[in-house]
């Protein structure tokens, strides 16, 4: 599946996000949403606690494309999308928005 993912939420176990030269690999559970926002659409995607370190790389490269996997099967592979935010939350998980 590609494109905008729809309002309700896709989870799965794994995620490859390639940005620029960067393959970021997390693990464990992963959901993402298309959400909207002042008539805009946008993708968010949850990851959990991870390296400082990648956050830094995604917020570098500034563009990003990621692919969602559950048990080895892709579920959804998102465009090309321009970093928005990356933040964590009160829990500690990545928070990431972006948009075509």
């Amino acid at each position: 599946m590609t494109g905008f993912p729809g309002r309700r939420p896709i989870y799965g176990d794994a995620v490859h996000i390639t940005a620029g030269a960067d393959l970021l690999i997390f693990a464990g559970k992963i959901m993402t949403r298309g959400i909207l926002s002042d008539g805009r659409g946008f993708t968010e995607l949850v990851l959990p606690d991870a390296d400082p370190q990648q956050r830094r790389d995604l917020e570098r490269a500034g563009r990003y494309q990621y692919d969602l996997y559950l048990e080895g099967q892709l579920l959804y592979s998102s465009p090309e999308l321009t970093l928005r935010t990356a933040r964590r939350d009160g829990d500690g998980a990545l928070v990431v928005t972006g948009s075509p």
